[in-house]
């Protein structure tokens, strides 16, 4: 039964990312590489997918931070803001996004609904359609309670994003390694 789930699982998966439109990655990186200071976002548990983003734009020299955290500076002109939301309609994301924009910043976004309300507000935008909350996926349902099939597509988009980025840059895990903390 356990491998017949993984195996299911990782159908899923591929299915959903499969479907991610590579010039939308390669825009979002771009952007990335543009930005001066970055700041990510989600809620629930696509937050803990961004936020572990966040801490590899870090281990990768980028000026990255995560809403919440005490030393996140003030978004302006120049800047990056991330938002995760699968549904591109949680009402306290959308607020974030608002007061980025607001402040010039950039906004890239990576949903399952590009229509959304936070969608709207995009620079740069990543569909990933796998369903969610608020957001159901025509001819799609998922096995996995709740929205865990997005949860996971996310954390996967962003580490193949992060080999795309080190690639580019010319970084191993040895130099991410000597950003990472040492207190531990």
């Amino acid at each position: 039964m356990y491998r017949n789930n993984v195996k299911r699982i990782l159908l899923e998966i591929t299915s959903v990312l499969g479907q991610v439109q590579e010039g939308h990655v390669q825009n979002f990186i771009d952007e990335i590489f543009s930005a001066k200071t970055i700041v990510v976002h989600g809620a629930g548990r696509v937050g803990y997918a961004v936020r572990g983003f966040g801490m590899r734009l870090g281990h990768l020299g980028f000026h990255a931070y995560t809403l919440g955290d005490s030393v996140v500076p003030p978004i302006k002109e120049g800047d990056l803001l991330i938002i995760a939301s699968g549904s591109g309609e949680t009402q306290t994301v959308y607020d974030i996004a608002s007061i980025g924009k607001k402040n010039n910043a950039k906004i890239a976004v990576i949903t399952g609904n590009s229509r959304s309300r936070i969608g709207q507000l995009a620079d740069c935008i990543i569909e990933m359609r796998a369903p969610s909350k608020k957001n159901k996926v025509q001819g799609m349902r998922s096995i996995q309670p709740m929205s865990t099939l997005n949860e996971q597509c996310l954390q996967l988009l962003f580490d193949a994003v992060v080999l795309d980025i080190m690639e580019r840059t010319g970084e191993t895990d040895n130099t991410l390694w000597l950003r990472h903390s040492n207190l531990e």
